[in-house]
């Protein structure tokens, strides 16, 4: 015994149908929902499963798939699930925070005064922000980061990590300059896109 063919249902109220027809129209809309309100007035229409799939370039299974959510649960079944996995953990105000720390002056670098060169105000403080050093910045700020995230965030900001140069050279001939040791990580600087 063969199946019958599958349909959307018939709209509940012209409210519904008006909806989807706009939807279906949109320029503006997201491709997502207008592909599914396509599906769905095309099939009110009287397009066949295979016919819908043919005219909007999907597989038959996706035109299935979305028939039966909106005949299940109308509109609200257009909609997308929510994802597997762990929601973020830091907000945009946090990630951009973050950035700004990274583009700001570390608190303990000399600063430039009239005089010459000033200490600092904090010491202490790192004098190059290191992801180590940014991601204590941002946790005294009460943003729960830790120094991968802080890496991940500023390598989808384009940032860069080089190691300082020394601005002085020796004029001693016997001068031989020390091996190259491992350090914790080179300061951040942040690139300006274009």
């Amino acid at each position: 015994m063969a199946t019958p063919p599958l349909y959307a249902r018939p709209p509940t109220d012209p409210a519904e149908e008006r909806r989807l027809r706009k939807l279906a129209r949109s320029r503006h809309a997201p491709a997502s929902w207008i592909q599914r309100a396509r599906i769905i007035t095309a099939s009110w229409d009287g397009a066949t499963v295979t016919h819908v799939a043919q005219s909007l370039g999907c597989h038959p299974k996706t035109v299935s798939k979305w028939l039966h959510r909106f005949n299940a649960a109308g509109l609200d079944g257009l909609a997308d699930l929510p994802r597997p996995g762990a929601p973020r953990r830091l907000t945009e105000h946090q990630r951009g925070r973050i950035i700004q720390l990274a583009g700001s002056e570390p608190p303990g670098r000399l600063q430039q005064g009239g005089e010459g060169l000033l200490a600092p105000d904090q010491p202490e403080a790192p004098a190059h922000w290191t992801l180590d050093a940014l991601a204590q910045a941002a946790q005294a700020e009460g943003i729960r980061v830790g120094r991968s995230q802080v890496r991940q965030i500023l390598l989808a900001e384009g940032a860069r990590w080089r190691p300082t140069r020394s601005w002085t050279t020796s004029t001693d001939p016997d001068f031989v300059p020390k091996e190259r040791r491992s350090s914790p990580a080179p300061p951040i600087h942040l690139r300006k896109q274009p």
